[in-house]
């Protein structure tokens, strides 16, 4: 592992699979996420994030200290997701 801020795995830096980026469109298609047996409850905007993140904890025997760099990206995109719906949410009842 590297030092302070490095990452395994960051947006930009993928090579192969669906291209990392936040925003509200699938960048997984149905089908890789059929391939990746992700169920259907986890198919949302961040599903392509959790494509590498299942297959580095099936590599690595669901130990809970692995993985935290891909576990930390697919969890900031479901917070920002969040957020934006919190958002349009508050924008679609005026802002109360």
């Amino acid at each position: 592992r590297g030092g302070a801020g490095a990452h395994r795995f960051a947006p930009g830096r993928v090579t192969s699979g669906p291209r990392i980026t936040m925003g509200s469109t699938m960048h997984a298609t149905q089908e890789q996420l059929r391939e990746a047996k992700v169920d259907l409850a986890y198919r949302d905007f961040c599903a392509h994030l959790l494509i590498p993140l299942n297959d580095c904890r099936k590599a690595n025997y669901f130990l809970p200290w692995r993985c935290g760099d891909e576990r930390h990206v697919y969890e900031k995109c479901q917070y920002k997701e969040y957020m934006m719906r919190i958002a349009q949410q508050k924008a679609n009842s005026g802002g109360h």
